[in-house]
């Protein structure tokens, strides 16, 4: 007997119940015209992920409560299965819910709760203790969310129940390199318990965080057979049969420009529309980072929609002036120049007696970066442009960034990029758009600030391809100085870099909140104290 089975990958919004139960119902409705058999969503679809604080106030927990019984109502003559926020006592329970016909079947705790990283379950939740097991149509199966079926305990228990299939709930988060990750341990579940695997993931922005979807059916055989669209929302369907067990294998493969790219797009878009933005602005310096972040914002979210802001300073070449406005009209963005020159002066003329007997430093420096960021501010105060800061993750490890200048903004597109990415991320715009958007002489040009003459990033820092090895070995992956140099760099330059990272994690707290891409960003994923006095 076949039965045919749906993914719906969706993108929910944190805390918005009507309008995730809605989407849930329109997705009821689609898999009852396609005829399903059985419709899976994913982890705590109806409140979102991460609900985070929210979890703490009972109204918002009764609230999920009530609505799960208003989307059984419309269930009737489907099987559902439905992430949620389950209340037992005085506990709460990362949960899905199993409608049969409309009514509740069951409902399963999660049992194994994540708590590193931006994983912070065990905060709010308690944990289950009862492995699930059902049979539908002669078909005996399994329901886990997310983290249990990375167990290998709970993996071999379902080995001995005689599965034909495993249905894993997720909210699963994005950062380069997760999808095949993902994909092995899928794959070692399948093989282990000789059953399918049906995952269905979370898509969608959600604050730092990017969830991919990147739904898949696995094989006993442990080969993808079906694959949903990544970072896009979509019904992902699948006729099983018993009586099939080869089914043809799908194979993808996808660039780290590409990949980081898409996920860049998704929770910048989602960022400006969950929050209600209409239009952004992005300060144009003609230099690489700008470039990639509005050129980005005019992909996303069309030309009409971003505005750009040219603020040449004294030290700002002809040549990056000429590229900033190149860039803006490419883009076909309405934009403006506002010189700093004479605010600049009167800043330094207001200054001049405190400052006459001392040379010029970064005071003078950061001065420009901050008029920059006053300025970008005040076009958002004055026509409610979301500002989009432009930083990269190489700047904001050493703390070569200015607070309340270059960090201002509401949101930090390349917050956890490194910079040599960001290299292959223009190129890859240009290629997408098949025009040089960002002209090659940005590309090409050697990265400065611009706030002195002469200027150059190498001023301060090691030069990019050493600096970002470095910073993954140090701030992704934990190593101590003596295992990075072990790794072939030299020991003074590892020695600074590491210092530079300490000792700017004030800095990094007070900057916007941007997109997390690696496998380790700062914020949630790394928590290191401000008052610090461990070394290397």
């Amino acid at each position: 007997m076949a039965m045919i089975i749906g993914l719906a990958q969706i993108n929910p919004c944190v805390g918005d119940l009507e309008g995730n139960r809605q989407k849930i119902i329109s997705f009821v409705k689609m898999a009852k015209r396609k005829r399903l058999d059985l419709l899976v969503f994913p982890e705590l679809a109806l409140v979102g992920y991460p609900p985070e604080d929210l979890l703490l106030k009972p109204h918002f927990i009764d609230k999920n409560v009530r609505f799960l019984k208003s989307i059984g109502a419309q269930a009737k003559g489907i099987d559902i299965i439905l992430g949620f926020v389950d209340k037992k006592n005085d506990a709460i329970y990362n949960s899905c819910v199993y409608f049969e016909d409309g009514k509740i079947k069951d409902i399963y705790h999660k049992i194994y709760l994540p708590n590193s990283g931006v994983f912070d379950e065990k905060r709010y939740f308690s944990p289950g203790d009862t492995i699930s097991l059902y049979t539908f149509k002669k078909y005996k199966f399994s329901i886990t969310i997310c983290e249990d079926i990375w167990s290998k305990r709970y993996v071999n228990f379902l080995k001995k129940r005689g599965l034909d299939f495993i249905i894993n709930i997720s909210a699963s988060p994005f950062h380069l390199g997760k999808i095949s990750l993902r994909e092995k341990i899928l794959a070692h579940a399948a093989r282990r318990t000789s059953s399918y695997v049906f995952y269905c993931n979370l898509v969608g922005g959600q604050d730092e965080l990017v969830f991919d979807g990147t739904s898949k059916i696995i094989s006993p055989q442990g080969k993808i057979i079906k694959l949903a669209r990544r970072f896009e929302e979509t019904l992902l369907t699948f006729t099983l049969n018993k009586k099939k067990r080869i089914y043809p294998s799908v194979k993808f493969r996808v660039r780290q420009d590409e990949e980081a790219f898409s996920a860049l797009r998704l929770g910048l878009f989602d960022y400006v529309r969950k929050n209600g933005f209409k239009k952004v602005i992005v300060g144009v310096s003609g230099g690489i980072d700008s470039a990639v972040v509005v050129s980005l914002a005019t992909i996303v979210l069309g030309r009409s929609n971003v505005f750009g802001l040219i603020m040449p300073a004294p030290y700002t070449s002809r040549e990056t002036f000429s590229d900033a406005k190149k860039i803006c009209e490419n883009l076909g963005i309405k934009y403006c120049v506002v010189n700093l020159k004479d605010i600049f002066h009167s800043y330094l003329t207001a200054l001049a007696d405190f400052f006459r007997e001392y040379k010029a430093n970064k005071a003078e420096e950061n001065l420009q970066a901050r008029i920059r960021g006053n300025i970008l501010m005040a076009f958002s105060n004055k026509f409610g442009y979301l500002v989009l800061n432009t930083g990269n993750k190489s700047e904001v490890s050493c703390g070569y960034c200015t607070l309340y200048g270059d960090m201002v903004g509401g949101f930090g597109v390349l917050k956890d990029v490194p910079k040599l990415l960001v290299y292959k991320l223009a190129r890859f715009i240009n290629k997408l758009t098949r025009k040089e958007i960002i002209p090659r002489s940005v590309i090409r040009r050697a990265p400065s600030a611009e706030l002195k003459f002469h200027q150059r990033d190498t001023d301060a820092l090691p030069p990019y391809r050493v600096l970002d090895p470095i910073l993954k070995l140090y701030v992704e992956q934990d190593y101590p100085l003596d295992q990075i140099v072990k790794k072939g760099f030299r020991k003074d330059t590892v020695k600074r870099v590491i210092e530079m990272v300490d000792a700017n994690e004030y800095k990094r707290r007070q900057g916007p909140v941007g997109i997390k891409i690696t496998p380790r960003a700062f914020g949630k994923d790394r928590r290191m104290p401000i008052t610090n006095k461990f070394q290397y």
